[in-house]
């Protein structure tokens, strides 16, 4: 099923679009923005000057950073009473990214949220459970709200509880899953061990999966546990959460909205825009957000894009999974974790020393963190309550900023190996994407 007939479009029509789009935006955004029309000054660009699709190349590049900076509502292009939704993302110190919705935005948010759902195959006979946690977080409201404008029924069961998941599954008669696929992966664990065969045993058919990177190995293991159709789809709060790409039953890459989205794809040593089927950096721009529009965001998400139209009838432009990432941004189930936010709150910790590690690992299908610290000689106690004690303390002070749990490992001054170099802040034990 087309949901859109902006799906089926020629090349050329959907360069008109963009170019279209792309005027208004760097316009409104000049006008209402204070922060992009002080970086077009400071390159001596107007908006006049970009026309076509060859002149985003001119236009300054925004990253996490100038969101972070800019905390915050310092990005808005409205007033903060035209808003009627604000999401947020992790950001680097401990300060959410902050995203904010016009009841437009909304509603062509739920729209594109409806376009991807149904290239993946949902219908109205579908059940869907959504197993995202709802709050600030973009993927539990955007799939809730853009799911029931396919027409399917949600279950709005969040996440965790993992056997109540299971008996609503099997109680409600859940037909689609959504959630991240390591979760998938240890719910049909948690299910084997409850007697229940996900395969034989329930109604789920299909997969909507997001908020971190799988592989193709893993998308096998999860449909032969399962009995399901495994689809991926990528979307970015900054950019206004999911609802920019998705995969069809082809399977063949995700289709972007271009009709919502510009996607470049830069060289990661200079910048310069790489053709088709060439590998670098995602780099977006919004062409119909109000609240919050975005003018080349730096994502740090390594793919490549096809031009290719697609068996399933679709015409858009399609992006290949994630394969890796320029900087040094952790996923852990589901949620972004930098290394700055951890020593953040390490050094705000009386006794313990500058030196880390995190040590990132894989039990079952489930990522676990655990973040080794040194102990300051001064404070070094044979108290086994003392110091069990402290790592707690640290652990929620983390939680608290991460909002995903970090096992903390108390050591010896000197335990961590020095360099002259760049630290090794991370060891990352996870097997890699296949």
């Amino acid at each position: 099923m087309i949901w859109d007939k902006n799906e089926q479009l020629s090349r050329d029509e959907y360069r008109a679009i963009q170019e279209a789009g792309l005027r208004r935006t760097v316009q409104y955004a000049y006008d209402r923005v204070p922060f992009y029309r002080r970086k077009m000054r400071e390159i001596g660009i107007e908006p006049g000057d970009i026309r076509h699709l060859e002149d985003l190349r001119h236009l300054p590049l925004t990253t996490k950073d100038d969101l972070r900076h800019n905390y915050p509502f310092g990005l808005f292009a409205t007033d903060l009473e035209e808003v009627v939704r604000l999401h947020a993302s992790s950001g680097t110190t401990g300060k959410p990214i902050v995203v904010g919705y016009t009841a437009r935005d909304l509603e062509i948010w739920t729209d594109l949220v409806a376009r991807m759902v149904t290239l993946a195959g949902v219908t109205r006979k579908d059940v869907a459970q959504i197993c995202f946690g709802y709050g600030l977080f973009t993927g539990g409201f955007g799939l809730h709200y853009g799911l029931e404008r396919a027409g399917a029924t949600v279950i709005p069961s969040s996440s965790g509880n993992t056997e109540k998941q299971l008996m609503l599954m099997e109680d409600f008669g859940t037909t689609v899953l959504v959630s991240t696929p390591s979760y998938a992966l240890y719910m049909a664990e948690v299910a084997q061990q409850m007697g229940i065969d996900p395969a034989k045993d329930l109604n789920v058919k299909l997969g909507l999966f997001g908020g971190e990177p799988w592989s193709e190995s893993m998308r096998k293991e999860i449909e032969a546990r399962w009995g399901m159709t495994a689809t991926d789809n990528y979307g970015l709060s900054e950019i206004g959460g999911p609802g920019f790409a998705g995969e069809c039953f082809c399977r063949c890459g995700m289709h972007i909205a271009e009709d919502h989205f510009i996607a470049e794809i830069l060289d990661r040593d200079n910048f310069q825009p790489l053709g088709p089927g060439e590998y670098g950096e995602l780099v977006i721009t919004t062409l119909t957000k109000e609240a919050l529009p975005i003018i080349r965001y730096r994502t740090k998400d390594i793919t490549r894009l096809f031009t290719e139209p697609c068996a399933c009838g679709r015409t858009t432009m399609r992006m290949e999974k994630v394969t890796g990432r320029t900087d040094d941004m952790l996923i852990i189930r589901g949620v972004n974790v930098f290394p700055s936010q951890i020593e953040s709150v390490l050094m705000e910790v009386k006794g313990v020393s500058p030196f880390y590690q995190l040590v990132v690992d894989r039990q079952g299908y489930l990522d676990t963190l655990e973040v080794h610290v040194e102990l300051l000689p001064d404070y070094f106690t044979d108290n086994y309550a003392d110091l069990k004690a402290l790592e707690q303390q640290i652990e929620k002070k983390l939680y608290a900023v991460l909002s995903v749990t970090a096992r903390v490992k108390l050591l010896e001054y000197n335990s961590i190996e020095r360099t002259t170099g760049k630290a090794k802040r991370v060891i990352d034990k996870r097997p890699k994407l296949i």
